[in-house]
């Protein structure tokens, strides 16, 4: 039997679509982000614990005192387990699509309840819908819409809108035809027929639609972390991909919590906005005694506003609990208890040297204290003193213009790893493009756009303030800012649909190894000649722990051993870096005493 060209089909459609209605798509995607960016900040703005309250009394207006506690304590787990922003990413993406949904799914359930043509015809689209599989829908979001939260949004709409479209549809079907015959009897004009009749005695069906559209809706998270919707997705994700079983259960029971408040209370909301509903609870309540009677009570709104603020005072109490990390065996008191604060950006070899570096410290005495920052922000607290060192600063190129401004209040302390290069690169399908002088005039074929990374990393700066302005780049490209990862998304977006695309990439790196890769020359030697990792301190660091500096000027590290100190920090899994850096050390004996040697151990 000859092969049918289905898929082929399909492509050439989506590629039509594209095509032609790209002005479409880039509209879609401007209005969902805009919806996302403003029911996030509504939910980051408050304090994790503030808003935990919030939720709770929530939870006590809509069901009674039982499950706000439940739902205080669901929320503050959450929190407890360092999962709140990739909560609040993963409902606010859930609010959206779920807005969307029902704002979609609601009137085609009612045009297919009051016209057999279109529910026919709906039918087997809803089972397509239904029944394909929820990555099949990533394709064609990424396809239309790029990586980030749109695609999420996108793939979760197709996938959650069947249920409430049947169900509305059900619900008004369902009512008496009587009731309706009675209502136009007495000259009830259609639509006035449908608000008044049909859809208040359909609303317990059409919330049950909508509860199930929200629960697909939050099924999809997990999805949607793959094209870069962040959110617990992205950390379930994360964890499959580097088969982290602590990050994944974590960021898996924080999906669990979320999904049972929303389903209880989205299934409680129905008592509130429909008279059946209404008039059920208020049986309920009636026959209640005793102590069920207590826990079925709704708080009044102004009780309800007390209970917001009395709950976010008692949950900051919370923050007091602390588990403390087991400490190291000291095995030279050198440093006599004394605090050293050490700095580092979320890079992977800035993370592995500096819990390295706390592990080496703690057993030589010290107590040692590490703490992330933003780039500018750890710079910054360095020179004022308030952060000891650092291990992963890129000189003297990348952060060349933090070099500059702090130099006078720093002390460098040496480079312990190098070279490494800093390049923009397009993939070797373009032709003609070898060097950052062969981008000038090709704008067009590069959408005028060059993908960054996180806009506070030294290279940013660095091309935006040197390497485009010199080549003649800056009136023409735009360079984006965003995040490692998006970069990498977007790459290999590109490279599948052999798309022209420039990227930001620094050697060594894995991409250049995964696709096919031009590194752009830098004639004019702006990007420099390659920069190394240095250990940088306060001003005055080396007087007061000479020791310390003394190890940290004659620090190294190959690069087998400082992927496989990365690779063993990424196994321990997320906050769990000690663990990470004791079991490579275990596999690496003798690192300690070599790298911090003392009277008496090996060297």
């Amino acid at each position: 039997m000859p092969r049918l060209e289905l898929g082929s089909w399909i492509d050439s459609g989506v590629t039509f679509l594209q095509n032609h209605f790209a002005w479409l798509f880039d509209f879609i995607a401007s209005v969902v982000e805009g919806m996302y960016d403003h029911v996030h900040q509504v939910l980051a703005a408050p304090d994790p614990l503030l808003l935990t309250g919030i939720l709770a009394v929530l939870a006590w207006w809509l069901r009674g005192l039982l499950p706000a506690v439940l739902a205080f304590a669901g929320f503050a787990l959450i929190d407890s387990i360092r999962q709140w922003d990739q909560a609040m990413e993963t409902l606010s993406l859930v609010l959206v699509a779920g807005v969307i949904t029902i704002v979609l799914a609601v009137p085609l359930g009612i045009w297919a309840s009051r016209s057999r043509a279109v529910s026919v015809t709906l039918r087997p689209v809803l089972d397509l819908m239904q029944t394909m599989p929820a990555f099949v829908y990533l394709i064609p979001g990424i396809f239309f819409f790029g990586v980030g939260v749109v695609p999420g949004v996108f793939a979760t709409i197709v996938f959650a809108m069947p249920p409430a479209v049947r169900m509305t549809e059900l619900g008004i079907r369902q009512v008496d035809a009587e009731l309706v015959e009675a209502a136009e009897a007495f000259g009830t004009a259609p639509g006035r027929t449908l608000t008044r009749v049909q859809l208040p005695l359909a609303l317990p069906t059409i919330m049950a639609g909508v509860n199930q559209a929200i629960m697909l809706a939050l099924s999809m998270v997990v999805i949607a972390g793959m094209v870069g919707g962040g959110g617990l997705g992205a950390s379930v994700y994360e964890a499959i991909q580097d088969v982290d079983v602590a990050l994944g259960f974590e960021g898996g029971i924080a999906v669990v919590i979320l999904a049972m408040y929303l389903d209880r209370m989205t299934g409680a909301l129905n008592q509130r906005v429909s008279p059946l509903g209404r008039r059920a609870l208020a049986k309920r309540q009636a026959a209640a005694a005793g102590g069920l009677k207590v826990l079925q009570w709704r708080p009044a709104t102004s009780v309800a506003m007390v209970g917001v603020v009395v709950l976010g005072v008692l949950a900051g109490g919370l923050n007091a609990v602390a588990e403390e990390d087991e400490a190291p065996k000291v095995t030279a008191d050198v440093g006599k208890g004394r605090t050293i604060d050490i700095g580092y950006i979320n890079w992977d070899e800035g993370v592995a040297s500096t819990y390295l570096w706390k592990e080496i410290l703690e057993q030589r005495g010290f107590k040692a204290k590490a703490t992330m920052y933003d780039i500018g922000s750890l710079y910054t607290g360095m020179a004022r003193g308030d952060i000891d060192l650092q291990t992963d600063s890129w000189l003297p190129v990348t952060h060349e213009s933090y070099w500059k401004r702090y130099r006078d209040k720093l002390e460098d302390l040496g480079s312990w790893y190098g070279p490494t290069t800093l390049e923009v690169a397009v993939p070797s399908y373009v032709k003609g493009v070898t060097s950052l002088e062969d981008l000038k005039g090709r704008s067009g074929d590069f959408k005028g756009r060059i993908i960054g990374i996180e806009p506070g990393a030294g290279e940013m700066k660095l091309l935006r303030d040197k390497v485009l302005p010199e080549y003649g780049l800056d009136s023409e490209y735009k360079l984006l800012k965003g995040s490692t990862a998006g970069m990498l998304a977007q790459l290999k977006r590109s490279v599948a649909k052999k798309e022209p695309v420039a990227v930001t990439l620094w050697s060594p790196h894995w991409a250049y190894a995964k696709y096919p890769l031009t590194k752009l020359k830098d004639p004019k030697g702006v990007f420099g000649s390659g920069d190394g990792i240095h250990a940088l301190a306060r001003s005055g660091f080396a007087d007061r722990e000479p020791q310390v500096a003394k190890w940290l000027k004659d620090f190294k590290l190959s690069e087998k051993q400082l992927t496989s100190l990365e690779s063993a920090i990424q196994d321990a899994g997320k906050d769990n870096q000690e663990e990470g850096v004791r079991a490579w050390l275990k596999e690496n004996p003798g690192v300690v005493d070599k790298l911090a040697p003392v009277s008496g151990s090996a060297k």
